[in-house]
């Protein structure tokens, strides 16, 4: 169990290290608005960035970091016992729903940021000019910070909840071995009804052939 919770906690670990570290790469590769050239009134040129990319890579990666804590652990609102008073009980919970907080806004801002540095322009309907689309400063930034949150918060509740569990079955444990004792500590033999029912007398030859001829 120990070698599983430490794997798993390693690859979310790694995921979490991997968007946070593309969210910044896009943030540093964004396009900006200086970088945005106007051959005319009506047209934008674009240069070629993989804040795309980088975007879409880090989205993706926190959301399999998310599934993976959310499989191993299960539903924490599921479960019910006397742990629920517990305050490491409730200091996982606290992560796990500022966790999927911290995942929706940083996983909206990626996808939203990518797809925001790839426009080319969109002319207005009503006002006679164009609109040249380009990613606010710190979108993507603030996004990788949001996911780096998000894995951190995760790794908390789901060692928290697996150390509770680990304690709570090795009671378990203990309490069946001690039952499991008194069990064989009971007799293996039944006790005799009588204690003469079942002693032999040794008779004499000569002592019983006497008594054959009387």
């Amino acid at each position: 169990m120990e070698r599983k919770v430490i794997v798993i906690c390693f690859v979310v670990g790694l995921l979490g290290l991997i968007s946070a570290a593309a969210g910044f790469a896009a943030e540093a590769k964004r396009i900006k608005g200086s970088q945005v050239q106007f051959p005319s009134p009506d047209v934008c040129v674009y240069p070629r960035s993989p804040a795309l990319g980088l975007g879409l890579t880090s989205a993706v990666a926190l959301m399999i970091a998310q599934i993976i804590i959310n499989v191993a652990t299960g539903c924490i609102c599921c479960k019910r016992g006397p742990h629920q008073g517990n305050s490491n009980w409730r200091l996982a919970l606290i992560c796990f729903i500022v966790s999927w907080f911290t995942f929706v806004v940083a996983f909206l801002l990626l996808l939203t940021g990518a797809a925001l540095n790839d426009q080319h322009g969109e002319e207005n309907m009503y006002f006679s000019y164009y609109y040249c689309y380009v990613v606010k400063p710190g979108v993507f930034a603030g996004a990788a910070v949001l996911s780096l949150a998000s894995v951190v918060l995760g790794l908390i509740y789901y060692a928290t909840l697996t150390s509770a569990k680990s304690i709570n079955d090795s009671w378990g444990g203990s309490g069946a071995q001690v039952q499991g004792g008194i069990a064989m500590a009971q007799p293996q033999f039944p006790p005799q009804q009588g204690s003469q029912a079942a002693a032999p007398v040794f008779v004499h030859e000569d002592t019983y052939m006497r008594r054959q001829g009387a």
